[in-house]
């Protein structure tokens, strides 16, 4: 049964909703370290996750192509004009509350959280991962995780932050629900590659998050949909 997706639905409700009610409340120096340590949790994650990887190469070979893939299509600033046009059709029904953002920082503040939220690599990988393994594990702790990224956001952005659980389900559930189908096909290997490759985009989110280097990490997700036919046919020549 698949779990996670609602479980961190149900964290970022929350969160929206009760960092709206504080509004300005939350001393600014707590927000930029709450951030900075939902990077780290989550370079951990991914350091965890790459340890356990099968076949280096093969890991290595499927975020390289995943990548590069990603940059051929465009694919984050495809995902940027979608959170986009999703925030102008919320913003009708549940404006920011706060006059502190101008519209366009609004805007580039929903656009982030909406990535963060729905297209992250923790998310996308958690989702497929829950699907292939039945572990949900990796979203709980990313619940938790996006529970406090909403209150912090939620007490500038105000209650709109909580219809970000909307495309973060119907996402998820998606993702995990397909992966189930291919489960038949997947080998323990193929899931430690799928793992780690998965883990890559882990600490780049991780490092993005922290300030550190801005990857473009939506870019990076073709890599989690080829980990495990790499790793396979690998498997097979070597």
């Amino acid at each position: 049964m698949i779990v996670g997706p609602y479980i961190n639905a149900a964290a970022i409700v929350a969160g929206g909703i009760i960092g709206a009610l504080l509004g300005g409340h939350v001393p600014e120096r707590l927000r930029t370290n709450l951030t900075l340590l939902f990077g780290l949790c989550s370079m951990a994650m991914g350091v965890t996750l790459i340890a356990k990887v099968n076949s280096m190469p093969a890991m290595v070979l499927s975020v390289l192509l995943g990548t590069i893939i990603g940059e051929l299509i465009l694919l984050e600033n495809g995902i940027n004009h979608l959170a986009a046009s999703a925030k102008k059709l919320v913003e009708k029904f549940t404006p920011a509350q706060s006059s502190e953002h101008s519209h366009e920082e609004f805007l580039q503040k929903f656009v982030g959280l909406m990535i963060l939220f729905s297209f992250s690599g923790t998310g996308i990988f958690g989702s497929m991962n829950e699907g292939i393994t039945g572990d949900s594990s990796i979203l709980v702790i990313k619940a938790f995780l996006d529970f406090f990224t909403a209150i912090i956001f939620a007490t500038t952005l105000g209650f709109s932050v909580s219809t970000l659980c909307v495309p973060q389900t119907i996402l998820q559930v998606l993702l995990a629900y397909c992966a189930m189908f291919i489960l038949p096909f997947i080998t323990p290997e193929m899931r430690m590659d799928f793992g780690a490759a998965g883990g890559v985009l882990m600490v780049a989110t991780g490092l993005r998050i922290c300030g550190i280097k801005n990857f473009q990490v939506a870019n990076m997700l073709p890599a989690l949909f080829i980990a495990m036919p790499i790793s396979s046919v690998w498997g097979l020549i070597f």
